[in-house]
């Protein structure tokens, strides 16, 4: 979306009949709509009926976001309070997001959003060194908690000669996402995308550095709108190359695509129930157990045990799931830990009268 190019309307950007009712009230307060398009670190780009700005949240909307969950991620429709003499336009509010993709925060304890209102995942993983199944289950989990359809898109099909038997090997855990191989030096494969791909689809690219991802959007887009760069010979590893998340509308069919940042590691935003329904075959199996609070350690008639010992369930796969749920557990206690903390601290703070706002002044009453 380079600002030489006439900005899209909000229409090609996704808008909707659903999204116009729900402004409604912004637009009372004379604010007009915006998609976030692109996020730096203390600001982000937008599109909206008067072209394609650089913006940033307001005071209050600083205030009243809560946590990094809060502020405007790639994907947003923003109420911005447009100003055409302002180097910067202020975003209001945020509408409500009807799917995102999450992770919890690196290195903190909060939900980070990468994508907003998007329609599907595809999650992009090479088929080389750093092909890996239990990353591909956890992308699953990541999709399902946000309420996206997932696509598993297998990556440099031109090196190697099992592509097949991976494709059987996924699609035997009975996810239900459909994978797709690509060769993207040959430019095979890229039909199949088609059926995922329509005029105003939002669609974000997730996976591990160096997977190819921007070299897929590259490919899509017919030129080089976002850097790559080679892999490491040795173990497979990607730099990271893009750096920010940032959308991209596909001439001809009017797809947005969002690119993301090569993530090493994705620890789960996600409740127990959302990785219980990712892993569908194992909940098919518990349900076949004589007791319904069966633990699948000792107790008689375990399906899930059985299903073991037979072959039926994969071992690496059913270990997976454990650790994915007890992750969805121990994030759950961290957050109720945390809530009960913010409403007893807001119990204990003292209603703002005159006298003691005067004093946080620095003003004598």
């Amino acid at each position: 979306m380079a600002a030489a190019h006439k900005a899209p309307t909000l229409e090609e950007l996704g808008w909707t009949p659903e999204l116009e009712e729900a402004f409604k009230p912004f637009a009372l307060r004379g604010l007009i709509p915006g998609r976030i398009i692109a996020e730096h670190r203390m600001a982000c780009d937008l599109v909206c009926q008067r072209g394609e700005f650089t913006a940033e949240v307001s005071g209050n909307f600083r205030k009243a976001a809560g946590s990094k969950a809060g502020f405007p991620a790639v994907g947003d429709w923003a109420a911005i309070a447009f100003d055409p003499a302002a180097r910067r336009q202020t975003i209001q509010a945020l509408l409500p997001r009807r799917t995102r993709l999450s992770r919890k925060d690196p290195g903190g304890e909060e939900e980070q959003v990468l994508a907003a209102n998007i329609d599907t995942v595809f999650i992009v993983i090479g088929l080389d060194a750093t092909y890996n199944l239990q990353r591909i289950e956890r992308y699953l989990a990541a999709a399902g908690a946000g309420g996206a359809e997932a696509v598993i898109i297998l990556n440099k099909a031109d090196l190697a000669a099992d592509t097949a038997l991976k494709i059987e090997e996924i699609n035997s855990l009975g996810f239900g996402a459909q994978t797709l191989a690509l060769d993207s030096v040959n430019m095979k494969g890229y039909e199949a995308l088609a059926a995922h791909i329509g005029p105003a689809r939002t669609i974000v690219f997730a996976g591990s550095s160096g997977a190819g991802k921007s070299t897929i959007i590259n490919n899509l887009l017919g030129r080089a709108a976002q850097l790559t760069s080679a892999v490491r010979e040795g173990d497979s590893k990607g730099r990271h190359t893009t750096t920010g998340r940032r959308m991209f509308i596909l001439p001809g069919s009017g797809a947005l695509l969002i690119d993301t940042p090569g993530m090493r590691g994705l620890e789960l935003w996600a409740g127990e129930l959302t990785v219980d329904e990712t892993f569908e075959d194992i909940q098919a199996l518990a349900g076949q157990c004589r007791f319904d609070n069966c633990s699948h350690s000792n107790e008689p008639s375990c399906a899930v045990r059985e299903a073991l010992a037979s072959g039926k369930l994969d071992r690496a796969h059913y270990g997976n799931y454990l650790k994915i749920r007890e992750e969805a557990s121990r994030l759950k206690a961290r957050t109720d830990i945390a809530e009960r903390v913010k409403r007893k601290a807001e119990n204990k703070r003292p209603p703002e009268t005159p006298e003691n706002t005067t004093h946080k002044r620095g003003r004598r009453p």
